[in-house]
């Protein structure tokens, strides 16, 4: 446990922020999953609808560092290729 007051306050930062970079994550993968099932299921609106939120969240995670832009790119390029179904 930290005694100075200065780490003891990075300490409870670190813990927000990774609690935070988890659920992003985790909403990340969920969101890429959706779309995936929306495109097994053949409805074209469904589909659209869920790859757009997937890339959206995609381009938040990238814009606040959580991933990398190029990770971010790489993708919303696999998810647009595996809903095109090639």
């Amino acid at each position: 446990m930290a005694n100075i007051k200065s780490q003891i306050k990075r300490n409870r930062q670190n813990t927000a922020r990774h609690d935070r970079n988890k659920a992003v994550r985790s909403e990340l993968k969920t969101r890429f999953k959706s779309a995936l099932a929306a495109a097994e299921s053949g409805d074209a609106d469904a589909t659209a609808q869920a790859v757009r939120t997937a890339q959206k969240r995609i381009d938040r995670a990238a814009a606040s560092g959580l991933v990398h832009r190029n990770t971010a790119a790489r993708r919303k390029a696999r998810l647009a290729r595996l809903v095109a179904g090639e």
